[in-house]
């Protein structure tokens, strides 16, 4: 299911839409509707109440050096570069590959809604010139809270493991410093490996028939055991456009 975010109400329309589970993609709000399938479940942290585990509060200190800067919608070179590091390794087989630079200024500067793309630099050597990139989220701003069209980092910085965690971290901090309650994360399909990193953010909502639904302490725990039983599924490459599991509208 799709339809065009456009006019001065797109705002509203995509607060509305992303509540009742719906994505952005450029100009397109969108939501799986399958037929003989409902595996695709959008998922929400509840920033409001969310306090960091210990392998997460490692990763804040670990990364704390790291400069983010909130800029407009625009893209540049650099960025593209660095998403395509990103993919060749995490997501190899997906059709993002195939992106272009025009591709990529596409998917970051065609937003009829309010959104920006924090950046996250390493300090400067000299004061005066931005240091080096190491990740980038494409975000958009609702009235309840922040959603995460789209991160990306540096899958090569051996001394910053953990960077797309952190890029989450660092989103729902500035969901608490804004009063917003939630941080939206996308869709979370049970049993797919990349995916699997969503469920270690807790409190932790589902959307489902009846409206949004905590996940409880046992679910989550039972989930997050699987993960680290399984570390190997974690970050691992499968097909698909993109990392919510659905292909982008815009290819």
């Amino acid at each position: 299911m799709f339809t065009e975010l456009k006019g001065p109400h797109a705002d509203s329309l995509n607060d509305a839409l992303g509540r009742i589970g719906f994505r952005r993609s450029q100009t397109v709000a969108y939501r799986p509707s399958c037929l003989d399938c409902n595996a695709c479940v959008s998922v929400r942290v509840v920033a409001s109440e969310f306090a960091p585990s210990g392998t997460q509060k490692r990763i804040l200190k670990r990364n704390a050096d790291l400069v983010a800067t909130v800029c407009r919608p625009w893209s540049t070179s650099e960025q593209f570069e660095l998403l395509q590091k990103y993919l060749a390794v995490r997501h190899p087989e997906g059709g993002m590959t195939a992106m272009d630079e025009v591709d990529f200024a596409d998917m970051v500067e065609h937003t009829p809604v309010t959104s920006y793309v924090i950046e996250y630099r390493e300090p400067s050597r000299d004061g005066v010139t931005p240091g080096r990139l190491v990740g980038a989220c494409l975000t958009d701003r609702h009235c309840d809270g922040l959603s995460m069209i789209y991160s990306f980092y540096d899958p090569y910085h051996e001394a910053r493991a953990g960077l797309g965690t952190y890029i989450i971290l660092d989103h729902i901090d500035r969901a608490q410093e804004m009063g917003l309650p939630y941080i939206y994360l996308g869709y979370w399909v049970e049993g797919s490996p990349r995916m699997q990193y969503k469920v270690r953010f807790r409190p932790m909502e589902r959307l489902v028939r009846s409206g949004w639904e905590r996940f409880t302490a046992e679910e989550q725990d039972r989930l997050i055991a699987a993960v680290v039983k399984n570390p190997a599924g974690r970050g691992a490459a499968d097909k698909g456009g993109r990392k919510d599991g659905v292909p982008s509208i815009a290819n």
